[in-house]
């Protein structure tokens, strides 16, 4: 029997969670920390992630899964933690695909190695209740800020380290002001999204820049293989290393991506009930928020802006029907698209192998992007145990070879 995470244990125990968004997370593990959640990241990327997953995880499950089960197996044998006074959290989506079906291999892996950690859901749909763990409304609202701020930065960071003329002023700026988004949700303030953009804008802005221009990257894929440096093998510090600007979509897209589908597959199956209409007015309330971001970012001069998710939706239309939302789904073949139209035509898809969805819409819906832009440079890159960095590596060197030979022309 797993054993449960009760509300005396949020005092006791520690709740580990594994790291996707480094930035994001830093933020989202402290709000939770004001409500009486003791959480630690974990951030290590050693091969040892990879050996326990292993031990644990059927080699044919998917990769993001195995990383998940090998950090978490990772920490509990590391001797840091006393399993007795430890608990594990992972998200639910609610799709047919990762977010969903892990909890379940990590229960099975936690119940036999450890029978006394419980397995915490984080979801947003209903999936699992947890009497010790529980999201109150305060506490999503103050999530979903945690999110537009996470991804804000993640943006500005991108933006600015590639150009930094004194090394580490990016990451320095970053954690500033993670420490002061951290006050704002403490004492008040948090909703002044407005002002406090403008402000980080323009001290990102502050940053000392070289002028030159570099090739921009687009990173698509899989959520977990595409943010996680530990499943893509830090793939932002490489192009950096590369002389590239990284171009990374934003976490917000992902949350409208699955608020819309829970619409359209009402539309597509004829049903509307209180789920539907919440989701509809979710993306109401979220779409607003994102413009207002764009907006900011727009008006300031000294940023692109990210691209509005309405942009997504048609472009999708053009290629692929909405109808289209296992996993990633439609989301990966608009997001090519839409990188392409805005002249980011280098892109790299990251993908677990095997991955099933994202094999078709990412893949199998190259072909039709190239079509509608011949300078399209795309490459699909397979992550899983039996891979090697050298040679992931020395294909997006192939890609942006011809990225460069391109700009020359």
């Amino acid at each position: 029997m797993a054993a449960e995470f009760t509300v005396p244990m949020r005092k006791t125990h520690t709740i580990l969670v594994p790291n996707m968004l480094p930035i994001h997370f830093k933020l989202l593990i402290k709000i939770f920390g004001q409500y009486g959640y003791n959480m630690k990241l974990l951030e290590s990327t050693s091969h040892t992630v990879v050996e326990e997953g292993l031990k644990n995880v059927h080699n044919d499950t998917c990769y993001p899964a195995l990383l998940v089960v090998g950090q978490f197996m990772e920490a509990l044998k590391s001797g840091e933690y006393d399993p007795a006074k430890t608990a594990l959290l992972i998200t639910q989506t609610g799709g047919g695909c990762r977010a969903s079906n892990y909890i379940h291999i990590l229960r099975k892996c936690v119940e036999k190695n450890f029978p006394q950690v419980p397995v915490i859901s984080l979801n947003f749909a209903g999936l699992e209740k947890t009497k010790g763990f529980q999201l109150t409304v305060p506490l999503a609202l103050k999530l979903v800020y945690g999110v537009l701020y996470g991804d804000m930065l993640m943006f500005l960071h991108n933006q600015c380290r590639p150009y930094e003329l004194n090394e580490g002023d990016s990451e320095r700026t970053v954690n500033k002001w993670i420490d002061r988004i951290i006050q704002l949700f403490e004492h008040g303030g948090y909703r002044s999204t407005k002002a406090v953009y403008r402000d980080m804008i323009e001290d990102f802005a502050d940053i000392p820049k070289s002028q030159k221009k570099k090739i921009k990257v687009g990173i698509i894929g899989e959520i977990y293989v595409k943010y996680s440096p530990l499943a893509n093998n830090h793939l932002e510090d490489f192009l950096i290393s590369e002389d590239c600007e990284p171009v990374m979509p934003m976490l917000l897209d992902f949350i409208l991506y699955c608020a819309a589908n829970t619409d359209v597959s009402g539309k597509l199956y004829q049903y509307r009930n209180i789920k539907t209409a919440a989701f509809r007015l979710g993306y109401k309330y979220l779409h607003s928020k994102q413009i207002e971001m764009i907006k900011c970012i727009e008006e300031s001069g000294h940023f692109t802006p990210p691209h509005d998710f309405d942009d997504l939706r048609k472009a999708a239309d053009k290629y692929i029907s909405q109808g289209v939302c296992m996993g990633e789904g439609w989301m990966i073949t608009a997001e090519m698209a839409v990188l392409a139209e805005h002249g980011i035509e280098n892109i790299v898809c990251a993908q677990p192998f095997g991955c099933l969805p994202n094999h078709i819409v990412a893949k199998g819906m190259s072909r039709a992007i190239k079509n509608a832009y011949p300078n399209a440079n795309i490459v699909a890159i397979d992550y899983d145990p039996g891979a090697t960095r050298v040679n992931q590596e020395n294909r997006i060197k192939l890609m942006l070879a011809n990225a460069k030979a391109a700009a020359k022309k």
